[in-house]
């Protein structure tokens, strides 16, 4: 995510009385910092042993030009079990491919990258996911009961804490939807989560769901701590406007061993999930 945004002058054209006022707003610099996306998701029903590690340099909030791509870092995964090590190989582009990472259920993991002369560490367990029962659509549970909604079944497991992040993307969509959720008060039980999006009346931008919409659904099992990161970068994003409180730097769990003042951006995961598709009728 983007940490840090340059001084900018918007000219707001205000039709009052024909006159026009230029607002210069200050808003708030940083460094640039390093970007680590290393979600190692493990989608049931396959190995797990083609994973993917990005590596990018923040920039600045309007930049959308520049190169951030960062090459030439080592980056491995180590699990804290077997000691068994997973070299990522630089694809000079900012990512960092194995084809033989072992994912192993319950098992914890380290990161490392080294880039600049400094070392960034990350420490994660391979979380797991519970099946999708079923998917159906209804009219009922939504904040618009004349709207479609995509409901989402499965049982939460007993006698334990799960943490959950839904990923949502109507065919078509530039970008998907992200929610989260716990079993703080319903563990055990079967669940039925469901999610509808709704229309825009005022610019057409947005519609509501309607018969031959596709939708994919990825549901993963994440930790509390992923949990609360998620949480806040969601909160963050879908409350930003203009004249909104700039978002506070959301901290992911990359340290740096050498220079920790010098943290990185992002989040080291591993995940299993559920991956499936639904279309309307």
């Amino acid at each position: 995510m983007h940490n840090y945004i340059k001084s900018i002058i918007l000219l707001l054209f205000v039709s009052i009385t024909s006159c026009s006022d230029v607002i210069d707003v200050e808003v708030q610099e940083g460094q640039s910092r390093l970007v680590i996306q290393a979600s190692l998701d493990w989608e049931k029903g396959t190995t797990g042993n083609e994973q993917v590690v990005k590596l990018s340099t923040s920039t600045e909030f309007f930049d959308t030009t520049s190169n951030t791509a960062v090459t030439g870092a080592s980056v491995s995964v180590t699990n804290d079990v077997s000691s068994a090590e997973f070299i990522f190989i630089d694809q000079k582009n900012g990512e960092y491919t194995t084809s033989e990472f072992v994912p192993v259920l319950n098992e914890s993991y380290t990161l490392t990258v080294i880039h600049n002369g400094e070392t960034y560490s990350a420490n994660e367990t391979m979380m797991t996911v519970t099946e999708i029962t079923n998917l159906y659509q209804g009219l009922e549970d939504g904040f618009d009961d004349e709207e479609l909604e995509l409901h989402v079944e499965f049982t939460d497991p007993e006698d334990e804490d799960n943490f959950y992040l839904f990923k949502f993307q109507k065919q078509g969509d530039l970008l998907p939807e992200f929610e989260v959720g716990d079993d703080e008060f319903v563990n055990g039980n079967e669940l039925d989560w469901w999610y509808e999006i709704e229309e825009d009346e005022d610019t057409d931008k947005i519609e509501a769901l309607a018969p031959g919409d596709v939708v994919s659904i990825e549901m993963y099992g994440i930790s509390e701590a992923y949990y609360g990161y998620m949480d806040i970068l969601i909160d963050q994003i879908g409350g930003v406007g203009i004249f909104s409180a700039t978002p506070v730097a959301v901290k992911g769990n990359c340290i740096n061993l050498t220079n920790p003042d010098n943290y990185a951006h992002g989040y080291f995961r591993l995940t299993e999930v559920n991956k499936a598709s639904y279309t309307f009728e």
